[in-house]
């Protein structure tokens, strides 16, 4: 993919979940993982506390880098909350190329959650539920 296309496919993105969210603002990348960890939780509350967003935003994470085999879906505790296992090692380094490892993922998220909801790629979304 191109930079231009990555770069358009990222923006296409953040403006479909400000529209779900229906937000003023794009999200940064801590807003798109904190919705994609409660869409993996499948349940939303009104009040999540800061250790739940931050436990929200690392299912998200072990989630998109579940696709490259870095963590693996264990399953669920009893309070229906996700947990992965390690697999192999992250070896990419440096936080740029980090954070652009994790907007591609978040990117095919987005694609493979659209394409399962038969949501055209071009369409608002209404509701990420």
């Amino acid at each position: 993919m191109e930079d231009w296309e990555f770069d358009f496919e990222w923006l296409k993105v953040r403006h479909l979940v400000k529209d779900a969210l229906q937000r003023d603002v794009l999200p940064d990348m801590n807003a798109i993982l904190f919705l994609i960890g409660v869409q993996e939780l499948g349940r939303w509350k009104s009040n999540f506390t800061k250790e739940e967003k931050q436990d929200l935003m690392h299912i998200a994470v072990c989630n998109l880098m579940s696709y490259d085999g870095y963590y693996e879906f264990k399953g669920r505790d009893a309070d229906g909350w996700p947990h992965y296992d390690a697999v192999k090692p992250f070896v990419q380094k440096g936080v740029k190329t980090q954070e652009e490892y994790l907007k591609v993922k978040v990117i095919q998220y987005f694609k493979e959650w659209r394409a399962a909801n038969g949501v055209a790629d071009d369409s608002p979304v209404p509701s990420m539920n």
